[in-house]
């Protein structure tokens, strides 16, 4: 069950005495967030409003819907990081499940047996990572542990963001990641190019994602031979808060120019199949918003994350694309 840290809103709230207040999360703990809001109602007297529209991290808060509300506080919950406070009046509120992974690590036991492993979760379950440790400890493994930078925490991934997995890729033999996301747990896998297994307390499994990562990385460089072939491109900012990296587009647009290529620039806070579908005489498409929306989502025409779009530059120049997808960061 998810646990919200009520208290902290709580005592925020207390001290900063706001008229209305805002508050969102992941889709997967919506419940739990209605459930608080009721909860802050209820002990303030005070408005307070879900965002329900999708929030993917921290790069994607949705300040800007709480502005409009007049929310003079905005809680975001379940994107733990290591600062408490994204920007002046939005705090990231812990919310961290409490099941248990005892079963299922003993379950990977006999799988890592002999091997040197990274243990790497999720937001939602930092709290479970050094009860695991001492399990595979105990039996003989050896488990590192990689250093936190940025935003992340020592063990923790975001979907776009690997630094502890990257830092001791070299040292281990297979990552071994604690929570449900095959969404994590396959971006690991891609960036660190090694063997990647999803430790799942709710079903009780231990499941391997290298493959399913394999198929990603694979139709992520067939978009790039096919954006490779486009004779215009539409270059995409994100309008999220987190997600507009204007200087990246215009950097793109640039170098596709260079190389005899027609560029419009685009602006989008969804980025869709259907919404690109309504926009006509463009042959790919390139998105520095988010780049799991390239690996993870179908479109009718090549859509390129970053990493993908410096890779097809390469390839425009005749260059080798390398392990274009072994970065720390996606960005």
């Amino acid at each position: 069950m998810i646990v919200v840290n009520e208290q902290r809103i709580f005592d925020i709230i207390q001290e900063k005495k706001p008229v209305s207040v805002a508050i969102n999360g992941p889709d997967g703990i919506l419940p739990q967030i209605q459930e608080t809001a009721l909860n802050i109602m209820n002990r303030f007297g005070i408005p307070a409003y879900v965002l329900a529209d999708t929030t993917w991290g921290t790069c994607d808060l949705n300040s800007n819907g709480a502005k409009t509300l007049g929310a003079e506080i905005l809680f975001n919950v379940g994107h733990t990081i290591n600062m408490p406070e994204m920007e002046n009046n939005v705090f990231l509120i812990d919310a961290y499940d409490n099941i248990e992974f005892d079963s299922v690590a003993k379950k990977c036991v006999d799988i890592v047996k002999g091997k040197t492993i990274s243990l790497i979760t999720d937001s939602q379950h930092l709290n479970q990572v050094d009860r695991v440790k001492e399990i595979f400890t105990k039996e003989g493994i050896t488990v590192k542990i990689g250093s936190g930078k940025g935003q992340l925490n020592d063990g923790q991934v975001f979907g776009c963001e690997f630094y502890p997995a990257m830092e001791i890729k070299d040292a281990v033999d297979a990552n071994v990641f604690l929570g449900q996301s095959n969404f994590h747990a396959a971006g690991i896998a891609l960036s660190t190019n090694k063997p990647t297994y999803v430790l799942d307390p709710y079903f009780n499994e231990v499941r391997e994602v290298t493959e399913f990562a394999n198929k990603l990385q694979k139709k992520a460089t067939l978009a790039i031979y096919k954006a490779a072939e486009a004779k215009t491109f539409g270059v995409i900012v994100g309008l999220k808060e987190g997600q507009m990296s204007k200087t990246t587009a215009l950097k793109f647009k640039r170098e596709l120019e260079k190389e005899g290529k027609t560029v419009q620039l685009l602006a989008l806070t969804d980025i869709t199949n259907d919404r690109l579908r309504n926009l006509k005489g463009i042959d790919a498409f390139i998105q520095v918003a988010c780049p799991r929306i390239s690996t993870d989502n179908p479109f009718d025409k090549p859509l390129l994350s970053t990493p993908q779009a410096n890779a097809l530059l390469k390839v425009l120049r005749n260059e080798d694309i390398g392990e274009y997808m072994q970065l720390p960061h996606w960005l």
